[in-house]
């Protein structure tokens, strides 16, 4: 019986024991633990101007190019040109024909011809009786009214033949297609004997097409943050994939002065001449173009930017701890890009910064 005493006592005091084991650890683990400063690298912010390239993918387009049809409903009679032809400007290249509109020249002119005749004889008339009027009393005043009311018709009637004889006639001239500049047909779409006008099926395709190859239009869409940068005058190098070893340059000519409803970005167009025809319109040039701003700016490594649901920061370092500081991004480089923002030279910022990092952390020195 005592032994069984001793045992039941001997449990009690390792329960107890244990009991207060457990206090004195989940107080240990109440607690508070001293803050430790961590360390971390940083550099030192130097505002730099360097020239950033930007890729773009543009395209190359004839510097003039028209579609020629026809503005009258005609047949077409002659083709003098086909695709590949080069031609100068006012050259023959196509002749049509309407034999409506050459009867209608024809009857046009004989009126013309009969106005003229009476209004001859009508003039005479007149002539003879102005110069008869000088002897007073020869002529009576409603007679002279008469024959100068007349002549002013006969004279109005000609006018009006005049009229639709040219314009029947500027229609003929219609018939004839002329190069309106010099260049190379790059299509055709008619054959000798086909109908041809202004409306319905048979203006669907032009009848030939006229490009100027000599000088071609780099054309370029702009991303809206690298538009301050780009300058007429300033020059651009580029590629084309038919003829990868070979580098081109263009220089800008033109800027929009607006940006694309849809792409929010400028269009440009720089010039180059085609010397050796080795460039065709609408072949793709694979672009490098320098960005140099007018001020230098602060450039920083990609890892030092943060950019989170919390915004676009860097981590700068203020009497030993940690503060974002708000900016906004501009150029980039491969491992590099442009900020703006509250920053002066020789701020300390984190090299490797991250949205984990609180701001008022302690930092090692």
């Amino acid at each position: 019986m005592k032994r069984f005493t001793y045992i039941l006592a001997g449990l009690a005091l390792t329960f107890a024991a244990c009991s207060n084991e457990e206090k004195v650890t989940d107080k240990a683990a109440a607690m508070p633990m001293p803050m430790m400063m961590q360390s971390f690298e940083t550099i030192s912010l130097l505002k730099t101007n360097p020239k950033v390239s930007l890729k773009l993918a543009g395209e190359l387009l004839a510097d003039q190019e028209t579609e020629l049809y026809a503005k009258v409903n005609s047949y077409v009679q002659q083709i003098k040109v086909d695709i590949g032809s080069k031609v100068t400007a006012g050259q023959v290249l196509v002749v049509l024909e309407a034999p409506e509109i050459q009867a209608q020249l024809a009857t046009a002119k004989s009126k013309l011809k009969a106005q003229e005749a009476i209004y001859i004889a009508t003039k005479s008339n007149y002539d003879r009786m102005f110069d008869a009027d000088k002897t007073e009393g020869a002529i009576a005043k409603d007679a002279l009214d008469q024959i100068t009311a007349r002549k002013l018709a006969d004279e109005a009637q000609v006018a009006a033949a005049k009229s639709v004889y040219n314009e029947l006639k500027a229609m003929t001239n219609y018939l004839v297609i002329r190069a309106p500049f010099s260049g190379t047909v790059t299509d055709r779409n008619v054959d000798l004997g086909a109908y041809v006008g202004p409306m319905g099926k048979a203006a669907d395709l032009p009848l030939l097409v006229v490009q100027n190859n000599q000088k071609l239009r780099l054309s370029l869409s702009v991303p809206e943050a690298n538009t301050p940068y780009l300058n007429i005058g300033d020059t651009i190098r580029f590629k084309v994939k038919s003829i990868p070893q070979k580098m081109y340059m263009a220089r800008i000519s033109r800027k929009s002065g607006a940006l694309d409803e849809k792409l929010r970005s400028e269009k440009i167009e720089a010039d180059l001449m085609n010397v050796n025809q080795e460039l065709k319109p609408l072949m793709v040039a694979e672009t490098m173009i320098p960005l140099q701003a007018r001020a230098a700016s602060f450039f920083i490594p990609k890892t030092a930017l943060v950019d989170a649901n919390l915004g676009v920061y860097v981590i700068r370092i203020e009497n030993g701890k940690t503060k974002n500081i708000p900016v906004a991004k501009g150029r980039m480089m491969p491992d590099k890009l442009e900020i703006f923002g509250e920053l002066m030279d020789g701020d300390q910022i984190l090299l490797k910064a991250t949205e984990e990092i609180e701001e008022g952390t302690s930092i090692k020195k």
